[in-house]
């Protein structure tokens, strides 16, 4: 049975915990999720919906709702960042109430949550039975068939690069020739790269952890079994071949731009001919557009290295505590169904999980004028059936990969290590640990 003791500890472990995924790194304005549904005076109910940063709802969808059903009406509640978000649900977990009726939750902390299943509505129904991409809805099911979260947007990654340097480089600049380019193995994706850097001494990509983000998105078993069990960092040859590579292939082969993603600096570089591609699933689309104004020749090649990979992805669930759990187990349905998610990716670049929504003709006939007109919307759908492996994310996770990409930052960012002495670091932070 689950324990408000053991919420606590929870609460306190994901306050320091890492967050790499889209939802993480921006912010928006308004106030914390922090209460939850209520009867008012003329009978009708008020169900609230906390979010962080941009879901892509508005006004206009939740009046829709609203006239539709009536007696009810829907508030929106946004938390500025993933991790307010997150503190907030722990807490109010803890706590036993305060929670909204619908609390979105993010991908990266999710396995945190699957771990107490009894305080969330099953979700399971016939109505969405099929609805989301297989591995979008295997994620939020627990080993007993419960359904914990509703899949709202995914992150399919593909290659955003710039044209105009490719060019420079003399090499092809047309997005399918460039996606024949890099078609294959990160090996084929570095080996391209050497070949620009020492054609015109620009990096090939903005830095180590970014790449790192997504290598270790294609790995099954990053940090802990199936069982969560945890895989003792020095002997888990997996990571540390794909921390030499990326360092390898960042310092040694000067790929690097060395930039941690969300600096100033970073920022900055997008203004200047600071690297040549970056790894970028939808929602890095309007980051970079914002970053890049008024520079020209950014595209997106239909490509990503070894196959497919998800970056970023969040759910709507239905807290158990909630007074009105079948009315917002509604509400959830209805934002997550295929209609809702392609406004929402019109609205803010969130990008549908709802197999459905991928193949509509509104979302594949879909182009951004920045990136040269590419068809995000065609390229990101065909992305998203690319990919093949989640990989299991289990309640260490964050703190351990949080103290690789710390030793990795040590190397590529800030230079106060080299590889060997950064990665004796990591084994020792990961012994004061104690999950062996």
């Amino acid at each position: 049975m689950t324990t408000r003791k053991s919420f606590a500890a929870l609460s306190l472990a994901a306050a320091g915990a890492l967050a790499l995924t889209a939802c993480s790194s921006g912010s928006s304005s308004g106030e914390s999720a922090d209460s939850s549904s209520s009867g008012d005076s003329d009978g009708t109910i008020t169900l609230t919906v906390a979010t962080f940063n941009e879901f892509g709802y508005t006004q206009e969808m939740f009046d829709q709702y609203e006239a539709d059903h009536p007696g009810i009406t829907v508030k929106e509640k946004k938390a500025a960042t993933s991790n307010e978000a997150r503190d907030n649900m722990n807490t109010r977990l803890a706590a036993g109430s305060g929670l909204s009726d619908v609390e979105a939750i993010e991908v990266d902390w999710l396995p945190e949550l699957m771990q107490y299943p009894d305080e969330f509505v099953d979700l399971t129904s016939d109505e969405t039975n099929g609805r989301w991409l297989e591995w979008k809805t295997t994620a939020a099911t627990t080993s007993d068939g419960k359904l914990i979260g509703y899949g709202t947007d995914v992150g399919p990654e593909a290659i955003c690069y710039r044209a105009d340097l490719f060019e420079k480089a003399g090499l092809p600049t047309d997005r399918d020739e460039v996606a024949a380019l890099l078609k294959g193995d990160w090996d084929t994706y570095f080996q391209v790269g050497k070949q620009f850097v020492d054609k015109t001494g620009i990096p090939w990509y903005d830095g180590a952890t970014a790449t790192y983000q997504g290598m270790i998105n294609q790995v099954e078993n990053p940090f802990e079994n199936d069982d969560d069990t945890v895989i003792p960092l020095k002997d888990n040859s997996t990571i540390k071949g794909v921390y030499d590579t990326v360092l390898t292939q960042s310092v040694d082969n000067e790929l690097s731009a060395h930039l941690s993603q969300w600096s100033e600096d970073w920022v900055n570089a997008f203004q200047k001919d600071g690297f040549a591609t970056m790894l970028c699933p939808p929602w890095m689309l309007g980051v970079i557009e914002g970053n890049a104004e008024g520079v020209t020749g950014w595209d997106v090649a239909p490509v990503f290295p070894g196959g497919g990979g998800n970056w970023g992805g969040s759910y709507l669930t239905v807290p158990a505590q909630g007074a009105h759990p079948e009315e917002a187990k509604e509400l959830a349905a209805w934002l997550t169904a295929p209609e809702q998610q392609i406004q929402a990716f019109k609205n803010k670049g969130t990008f549908p999980s709802q197999v459905e929504a991928l193949d509509s003709d509104e979302l594949t006939s879909y182009t951004n004028e920045f990136f040269n007109n590419a068809p995000v919307g065609q390229i990101y759908s065909d992305r998203a059936k690319a990919v093949t492996v989640q990989p299991y994310k289990g309640p260490n996770f964050f703190t351990i990969t949080q103290i690789v990409t710390d030793a990795m930052t040590r190397v590529d960012v800030d230079k106060t290590d080299d590889a060997s002495s950064s990665w004796d670091k990591a084994l020792s932070e990961f012994d004061q640990l104690g999950l062996q």
